[in-house]
């Protein structure tokens, strides 16, 4: 089995475990608190944190994860194979009720992602890709072994993007962090679609959207973390997808001293930004 897939193996039962947990967590009383950047930190984000750091343990990589990133950059610059962990993507919309938090898990070399995983609790969806695989989606109500067979998983699942052909252009937005530079960026869509459809989603699932082919655009022109997106970018470049800083139109770069990413926009596989904007 090559590296990639046998740590994916690993990775995968411990974004179902977290994810059992957080939404144990999610359906009873959980305390809230805020960090030094006003930012929502629940007993979920916590618990699910040390279930990743203890079944990725067993690779013996080195893992920076939102819980536990204060790892100073002289440490990890040279890092080459290592893991990087968001245990509740979208807390915000833990504590609105919505659903739509994720748990990412991405696997790294250098300064890009080479496979992610990524697990939605409530709708007990399992998303994952690499270069190996390809990308799926399969729904995992259960806990999985904790190493387990990607040839069973890819059997049970659904390769990424799903076969229908999208009709017109669908542009996610941010649930919790819309702006005037998006609604901008889209206002500008509109002017070649005219009749395009905007969809709201949280956290990482919009990169499962667009890997899925259940939208084409994601213009992301606020504040990200590089956990926030390591996961789903693994899982959309290897559904044909593909992501650049805005308005540079750089690959995006991980493991930097500042962990920010910059303003971004993805896209689904087959879908050209200069073809539907003036931009």
């Amino acid at each position: 089995m090559h590296k990639t897939e046998s740590l994916l193996s690993i990775a995968l039962p411990a974004a179902v475990e977290a994810g059992k947990e957080i939404l144990r967590i999610y359906n009873s009383n959980y305390e809230t608190s805020f960090k030094d950047d006003n930012s929502p930190l629940t007993t979920a984000d916590l618990a699910a944190h040390r279930i990743i750091a203890e079944r990725l343990s067993e690779t013996q990589l080195p893992l920076l994860s939102e819980e536990g990133k204060d790892i100073p950059y002289a440490d990890r610059k040279n890092w080459e194979l290592w893991w990087l962990v968001d245990p509740l993507d979208g807390t915000r919309e833990f504590i609105k009720r919505n659903g739509e938090f994720t748990v990412n898990i991405a696997l790294m070399s250098g300064n890009q992602p080479v496979a992610g995983v990524i697990y939605l609790p409530v709708k007990s969806l399992l998303y994952f890709g690499s270069a190996e695989t390809g990308s799926y989606r399969l729904v995992q109500k259960e806990n999985l072994p904790e190493t387990v067979s990607l040839k069973e998983l890819m059997i049970r699942g659904n390769r990424l993007p799903f076969s229908e052909t999208l009709n017109g252009i669908k542009v996610l937005a941010s649930r919790s962090h819309g702006n005037a530079e998006t609604d901008a960026f889209i206002e500008e869509l509109q002017k070649n679609h005219p009749h395009l459809d905007l969809m709201n989603a949280g956290s990482s699932y919009k990169f499962c959207l667009l890997a899925e082919g259940s939208a084409t655009h994601y213009p992301r022109f606020g504040p990200t973390m590089e956990w926030d997106i390591a996961a789903g970018i693994a899982i959309l470049q290897h559904a044909g997808g593909q992501i650049f800083t805005w308005p540079g139109r750089e690959t995006p770069c991980f493991n930097k001293p500042e962990l920010l990413n910059p303003w971004f926009v993805a896209l689904g596989k087959g879908i050209s930004l200069d073809s539907h904007t003036g931009y």
